[in-house]
């Protein structure tokens, strides 16, 4: 148990990047039958475990997945490059401005506008031009080998959805509207649901638990929430 404890965060990496993995195999070759849930719900299932990615690259980021460094961030990289070739250092060092300048005009995660808008803004602060060189070399290689149609559906398609997940409950949520003067993290949390925070966005919806307590995994963002409900009570 106390080696379980301790390694939890490269536990829980492993689980996501070979859950993403096998999926992925398995779908690249997966007969689409455009008429059965199954092919929509493997969609879902996959933007969810790109969803899992990125989060375990933002808690490589706060150095929360590995306590060697050097394997902490490895496992970011790694995680960044598997959804959509991201690049870590610009994603790391835009994170901490982040935190550091919340719902400002230093905040690159922050715009003053509506969703389209902010999203759009939010996507042009984070891709860049090689990774979508690197795409569109890896597609014109891989559907060589693999149909077109599995490619799309079930390797691009769920990243991009996965894109929409992640600003939605993780910034546009969370940071949009008016905040209490007194709030430093200026950040919303959703109400307490556990299965909800998780299917959203790995409890990511409970986000001015994570801004005020950055070192705290996904994982433990549900016990955050849950002592912070039971304190204002």
């Amino acid at each position: 148990m106390n080696f379980l404890k301790k390694y939890t965060g490269i536990v829980a990496a492993l689980v996501i990047v070979c859950l993403w993995s096998a999926l992925l195999f398995y779908l690249l070759n997966f007969q689409i039958i455009w008429k059965s849930p199954s092919t929509y719900i493997f969609v879902l299932i996959q933007m969810h475990l790109y969803t899992g990615l990125f989060i375990t690259a933002h808690d490589s980021i706060h150095g929360v997945v590995a306590e060697n460094k050097n394997l902490n961030r490895f496992i970011g990289i790694f995680c960044t490059t598997l959804f959509s070739f991201n690049y870590y250092p610009k994603l790391e060092a835009k994170h901490h401005l982040h935190h550091q300048n919340v719902v400002s005009d230093l905040d690159p995660d922050y715009y003053k506008g509506g969703f389209w808008a902010w999203y759009f803004n939010f996507l042009k602060q984070y891709v860049t031009l090689w990774q979508i060189l690197a795409m569109a070399v890896t597609y014109n290689i891989l559907k060589l080998f693999i149909p077109m149609e599995n490619l799309i559906l079930f390797w691009m398609l769920p990243a991009v959805l996965s894109t929409f997940q992640l600003f939605y409950f993780g910034t546009y949520q969370p940071h949009k509207g008016e905040h209490n003067v007194n709030d430093q993290y200026k950040a919303k949390s959703q109400k307490l649901n556990h299965f909800y925070a998780f299917i959203t966005c790995y409890f990511f919806g409970y986000h001015h638990e994570h801004h005020a307590m950055p070192y705290l995994p996904w994982w433990k963002l549900a016990a955050a929430k849950q002592i912070s409900e039971s304190n204002s009570n």
